[in-house]
């Protein structure tokens, strides 16, 4: 492999498009990050506002779980209240076990939904399973909705698992368990979809996902996905886990897959800590496609880690105050100001990479490090523009900030205003 093929991202696995509500999932549309919430459905004003929250993060589908009459009686309201409140994201009905029921006793339900998601694995058992299965592929078509087949490693069709372990026993050279473990996950996720086309599903109306909780297992099942069908995939790493180790394996397996042209939308599959809040994995996931430069989501912050040089904690603070502005900010910012999410910043905490940092940022600060001249430059579209001193440092760039965004984004009329006068 050539350096180039290294380093360049891969052409798009161009898969069918497949419309959620108002959000295209596939066809060479841009990612769509999406989230699930964690109230109880049942809980209409929780999950309203859980809803709302992840929305108002970015999450640009998210999926709730219906899982008996009293949770699927809850999603019209559900819906209703966003509505009102303004939040029109599509919502994602998640079922397994009994969703061909609940869908079946109220259909407000599922009217109210954007998408089905159906588990192959626990839609039914034995010779229940396709009439089951068959239930929600009509439900869907008589609703006009699309659905998600998909497949989860902990709750893998067991009859089909054990059929290949059977023929791979008898094989001449038997693969490797884990290897077929992959292909039960494949035929279960496409054995699916093929059916519910022959049931009339258009695969303009699939999704479909293979989720396992290791990294390269993940990365296995879905280029085996890539290479044998052209359905929009959902990407996530099933039970990541917590913090940063979640972060991280999910950074690393979806990372992967997006650079070589794998994927049409995406979840990090975060556990939150106790009371935490469930908007982080909207932001990690954000942060990754805007990291690989295939989205831009929210102004990004460059900020030095820190040395002997740095033994203030002004730049640290600083950062984080920016980081926290813009995370506050931007859901006003974008409907005020269209392309603010392009903008970088630079918080830099000595001399020695600040300056030259700063000069490559839209808006960048070189604080000044242990010992320094107590003065900081302010750099503006690549021009030294003033130096700060005094206690007010923090205060007086984050106006700097507000005042560059205002000037820059301002409507075209405001800014034949503000330049007559």
């Amino acid at each position: 492999m050539s350096l180039d093929d290294a380093i360049t991202m891969k052409p798009r696995h161009i898969t069918v498009a497949v419309k959620v509500g108002s959000v295209t999932v596939g066809g060479g549309a841009p990612v769509v990050v999406q989230s699930m919430t964690n109230t109880d459905t049942a809980d209409i004003e929780g999950t309203v506002k859980q809803v709302a929250d992840l929305a108002r993060a970015g999450s640009e589908l998210v999926r709730i779980t219906v899982d008996r009459d009293e949770a699927a009686k809850a999603v019209p309201y559900i819906r209703d209240a966003l509505r009102k409140r303004g939040v029109t994201v599509p919502l994602v009905g998640d079922f397994h076990y009994i969703g061909h029921k609940l869908l079946a006793d109220h259909p407000d339900c599922a009217e109210a939904l954007d998408k089905y998601r159906i588990n192959p694995g626990n839609v039914g058992f034995k010779e229940k399973r396709d009439r089951q299965f068959g239930a929600i592929i009509e439900t869907a078509m008589r609703h006009d909705k699309p659905v998600r087949i998909g497949v989860n490693w902990g709750s893998l069709d067991s009859e089909l698992l054990t059929h290949l372990m059977d023929e791979n026993a008898k094989a001449a050279a038997p693969k490797p368990a884990r290897a077929v473990m992959h292909e039960a996950m494949v035929q279960s996720a496409l054995l699916s979809a093929e059916r519910a086309e022959e049931m009339g599903l258009d695969a303009s109306r699939i999704i479909v996902s293979g989720k396992v909780s290791a990294v390269q297992d993940l990365i296995a099942v879905y280029h085996m996905l890539s290479q044998r069908s052209r359905y929009a995939l959902h990407l996530g790493l099933t039970e990541a886990g917590m913090g940063s180790k979640g972060i991280v394996a999910s950074s690393a397996a979806i990372g992967i897959l997006l650079q070589h042209g794998i994927g049409d939308t995406i979840r990090f599959s975060l556990t939150p800590e106790p009371g935490g809040d469930r908007a982080q994995e909207v932001r990690a996931a954000q942060e990754l496609l805007q990291t690989m430069g295939m989205r831009s989501f929210v102004p990004v912050v460059a900020a030095c880690p820190g040395c002997g040089r740095t033994t203030s904690t002004v730049f640290q603070e600083l950062a984080r105050d920016i980081q926290n502005m813009i995370r506050d900010r931007m859901p006003d910012w974008k409907t005020q100001y269209p392309g603010v999410e392009t903008l970088n910043f630079a918080v830099m905490g000595c001399i020695v990479n600040g300056p030259g940092e700063s000069k490559h940022a839209d808006v960048g600060i070189s604080l000044p490090g242990t010992g320094e001249s107590p003065a900081a430059p302010v750099f503006i579209d690549g021009k030294k523009a003033m130096t700060l001193r005094g206690p007010n440092i923090a205060a007086d760039f984050k106006a700097i900030v507000e005042d560059y965004i205002a000037r820059r984004f301002a409507p075209s009329e405001m800014a034949s205003t503000t330049a007559a006068e």
